[in-house]
């Protein structure tokens, strides 16, 4: 498996400076919060995407995705979410990144059935469009959505292989499901994992990989077992939370232990 790291560990960090990071610690990519607070969002032009795609090149790491906020499940008219989608889709055409992410972010007013037809709708809509720019969609294991079995809801009605699942081991974890189950579930979508650590279910404040409660073994073992050669990305939510360590000095401690898990479960 190959290693990433989310710039949402980085809040606002200079691309020459996540790229260097990158290459000093051992990590094949960097998956890029798109949000207006970052260097690399939709609204950068032309000559600042081509000057990110060439910074990452230049060193030899792969932007993996672009983690984007649109919520397709959101009530609301579609259009406005549709057109977040494609600005995400056409950032990652123009920097060659194979995936953006989108939450499902359903509201407290709709029921499942609801909410998982509003965004199985959009996605359809969206996918075509992914599919002609080379871009996969994935959704992610997170808020309305965070089962690999409520994810499957939505990509089992639209079914389309420019749409898949962001396994969020988080997310999936505070839902009540075994990694062996999640990975059942997402298997046939599954586009990579975002692998994260927290003290418990009530504290979320992230801390170094393998300090914390969250089953990270299982999951590489259940991964590996089942042959997947995907990608790993720690997301390190540095960002949610101001007092949480910062993230440079924990980079090369996080690689070297999922590389020892991924070495103890081969």
């Amino acid at each position: 498996m190959k290693l990433a790291f989310s710039t949402l560990g980085v809040p606002g960090l200079p691309i020459a400076d996540v790229v260097r990071l990158a290459a000093e610690h051992g990590y094949h990519g960097v998956e890029l919060r798109a949000h207006e607070e970052e260097p690399v969002h939709p609204g950068i032009g032309l000559t600042e995407r081509a000057d990110v795609a060439a910074e990452f090149k230049s060193a030899g790491i792969q932007i993996l995705g672009i983690a984007g906020y649109a919520r397709v499940a959101a009530p609301g008219a579609d259009e406005p979410v549709l057109t977040e989608i494609r600005g995400l889709l056409e950032l990652a055409r123009d920097l060659g990144a194979p995936f953006i992410r989108v939450f499902p972010g359903g509201g407290t007013k709709q029921t499942a059935e609801e909410a998982d037809a509003t965004a199985a709708r959009r996605l359809g809509t969206a996918v075509e469009y992914a599919g002609d720019l080379g871009v996969r969609i994935l959704l992610e294991t997170h808020d309305s959505h965070r089962t690999g079995a409520a994810a499957t809801r939505v990509l089992g009605q639209v079914g389309h292989r420019r749409l898949g699942a962001l396994w969020d081991v988080m997310h999936t974890w505070l839902g009540g499901e075994q990694p062996s189950e999640t990975y059942a579930a997402l298997s046939p979508y599954l586009g990579y994992v975002q692998v994260k650590d927290i003290a418990s279910a009530e504290d979320t404040t992230p801390l170094p990989l393998g300090s914390g409660v969250l089953p990270l073994t299982e999951c590489v073992e259940v991964l590996m077992r089942n042959g997947w050669d995907g990608w790993l990305c720690w997301e390190y939510e540095k960002r949610w939370y101001e007092a949480a360590a910062p993230l440079p000095g924990l980079l090369r401690p996080g690689r070297e232990h999922l590389a020892r898990l991924l070495n103890e479960s081969a």
